[in-house]
C-alpha cells in the first residue's frame, strides 16, 4: 500500500473534482434557501475521521443519513450519544442480543465505539435534508462512495463488508469476492428485518473471521461517548 494513501490524501485530491464542488455547491445553495440539512457540516466525515484507513477490518454500508434532529454524525445506523435508537437500530441491537453471548442492548444508539475498531460505517449518500429521506441522493454521493471502495477493493486485502439490503447490495459488484469477504441480508429496517436479518449471526461471522485472520475481534458492545 502507497505510504500516501490515507483518507487525508485521498478526500484532498476527490473535492478539487467537478462532481465533489457540484455536491458542495448544492448543499451550500439549499441552505441558503433555508433548508436544514443532517449532519453538521463538521460531521460530515467523521466515519473516516474516526476509522483510518490502516485500521480498516470490517465495512458496513448503509444508504443515507436520519432525517431527524440530533441524529445523524457521520456514522451509517448511528446517532448522537443520548439519543434513542432508531428502529433499524433497534433491530440491529436485537440481532446483536441474539447472535453475541453477554450482549446488553443500549439505551442509546451511538455507534462511534466500532469506528475506532476498525469498522468504516460507510453511507452511499452523506447529506439529507430534515425529514427528506433520500433528498441528496443523485448529487454526487454515490460516486464518491464508489470511489471509496473502490480504493479499499483495490488496496486492502479480507475486509469484511456487510451488505445489508438490495441498495448496499448494488455496492457489491464494486467488491472482488476474491480479495474480500461480503455478508449479505435483508435491510434491518421494520420492513424487512424478517426476510433474513434477525437470525443472520453477521456479527459472530466477523468475528470469528477475524480471528482465521489472527486479528483483534470487534467488540459489538457501544460505549457512551461524545462526538467531537
Amino acid at each position: 500500500m502507497s505510504s500516501e494513501l490515507t483518507w487525508q490524501h485521498f478526500l484532498s485530491q476527490e473535492k478539487t473534482l467537478p462532481y465533489f464542488q457540484n455536491i458542495l455547491f448544492v448543499i451550500e445553495e439549499r441552505k441558503k434557501q433555508g433548508i436544514t440539512v443532517y449532519p453538521k457540516k463538521k460531521d460530515v466525515f467523521n466515519a473516516f475521521r474516526f476509522t483510518s484507513f490502516e485500521s480498516i477490518k470490517v465495512v458496513i454500508i448503509g444508504q443515507d443519513p436520519y432525517h431527524g434532529l440530533n441524529q445523524a454524525h457521520g456514522f451509517a445506523f448511528s446517532v448522537l450519544s443520548g439519543v434513542l435508537p432508531p428502529p433499524s437500530l433497534k433491530n440491529i441491537y436485537k440481532e446483536l442480543a441474539s447472535d453475541m453471548p453477554n450482549f446488553i442492548v443500549s439505551g442509546h444508539g451511538c455507534l462511534k465505539s466500532w469506528a475506532q475498531e476498525g469498522v468504516l460505517l460507510l453511507n452511499s449518500i452523506l447529506t439529507v435534508e430534515a425529514g427528506r429521506s433520500c433528498s441528496h441522493a443523485d448529487i454526487g454521493w454515490e460516486r464518491f462512495t464508489d470511489k471509496i471502495i473502490c480504493i479499499l477493493n483495490t488496496y486492502k486485502e479480507k475486509i469484511i463488508f456487510l451488505l445489508w439490503g438490495k441498495y448496499a447490495q448494488k455496492k457489491g459488484n464494486i467488491i472482488n469476492p476474491k480479495k474480500h469477504y461480503i455478508l449479505t441480508t435483508s435491510h434491518p429496517s421494520p420492513m424487512s428485518a424478517q426476510r433474513g436479518f434477525l437470525g443472520c449471526h453477521h456479527f459472530s461471522r466477523v468475528n470469528m473471521l477475524l480471528m482465521q485472520q489472527n486479528k483483534q475481534i470487534i467488540n459489538w458492545q457501544p460505549k457512551t461517548m461524545n462526538v467531537m
